[in-house]
């Protein structure tokens, strides 16, 4: 059984394998879309990552590939529906992602709420004179609310956190009742939230699910956050609402074009931006490299896991 690793991983979760699985890791970071096209045509299966589009011509050079494990829980980069036509099975790593990425949304709406990066970058310029008891206010989370919109495996880590700090929950899901929550519409959430956190995944229904006109409901102290996909948001139209200080501020660790950011984003100081770090922890990491091989042993064993197509 041929696979084919197309970025550099932990190799931790690689050691003691079955002897008949030959797998080929790239020399250098990664190996580039020519460099997958004219090997992948010898391999069985493909592990992937969530940060390189998997398109048709790379799915058509695959001719003897039957699976495509993605390393990460978005599978926006693989064309699903394409490799479903060829036959081709495509799993994702959703259990792996939760807590890393629901510390970092705690991280962040925290960062936000006190000012940290914004003070931080302050003080090293201002250094004495930033100092005031009434100077540097921030937003306390206690007593708050936090709208989750997709409350999934990730937006239910996030609740059970925020909940340690006293804050109350409201979300709004498409499909799933979640015990212990309260679950709202997609309007009333955006009034009534003094945080928004966003864990939906990216498709035709939710791509820019909040535009100009949802972020014109959200209170003037409201803080958004994404650590979902970067084109959930209209990254422009939050840019220009951030500018105008028509809410409170903003958190992201997504974009709608990475590695491009809106140039915009960058002059403010009531956002903080992070390069999609979500779930880079060194133990996410080989977690979630384990739940990549895993999906390939029950696949192998006729068990698929974690199917997305």
């Amino acid at each position: 059984m041929k696979i084919l690793v197309t970025y550099d991983l932990p190799r931790e979760p690689f050691a003691n394998l079955p002897a008949d699985w030959e797998l080929t890791f790239p020399k250098e970071e990664k190996l580039s879309k020519e460099e997958v096209i004219r090997m992948l045509p010898e391999y069985d299966i493909m592990l992937s990552i969530f940060s390189r589009p998997i398109d048709k011509e790379m799915i058509d050079a695959g001719k003897k590939l039957k699976l495509i494990s993605n390393f990460g829980v978005g599978y926006n980069n693989i064309d699903i529906r394409y490799a479903r036509k060829k036959g081709i099975t495509v799993c994702n790593t959703p259990q792996s992602v939760c807590n890393p990425t629901a510390e970092l949304c705690l991280a962040l709406m925290l960062g936000a709420a006190r000012r940290i990066t914004e003070l931080d970058r302050r003080i090293r310029q201002e250094k004495e004179g930033l100092w005031g008891v009434m100077k540097n206010l921030g937003t306390g989370l206690e007593g708050k609310t936090l709208g989750i919109i997709g409350m999934g495996r990730i937006g239910q880590n996030v609740a059970r956190k925020a909940a340690a700090f006293g804050m109350k929950i409201i979300y709004y899901n498409r499909h799933t009742e979640i015990a212990g929550y309260q679950r709202t519409d997609l309007h009333t959430l955006l009034k009534e939230s003094d945080f928004i956190s966003l864990h939906t995944p990216l498709n035709e229904d939710s791509n820019h699910l909040i535009g100009k006109k949802e972020l014109e409901m959200l209170k003037p102290s409201a803080f958004l956050i994404n650590t979902a996909r970067g084109a959930v948001v209209d990254e422009e139209a939050l840019a220009e609402c951030l500018q105008k200080q028509l809410i409170r501020g903003a958190a992201l660790d997504v974009f709608e074009h990475e590695p491009h950011i809106t140039e915009k984003l960058y002059t403010l100081d009531n956002v903080i931006l992070l390069p999609h770090v979500g779930t880079a922890t060194i133990d996410g990491r080989i977690a979630m490299a384990e739940e990549a091989l895993q999906n390939i042993r029950n696949f192998l064993n006729g068990q698929p896991t974690n199917v997305v197509n």
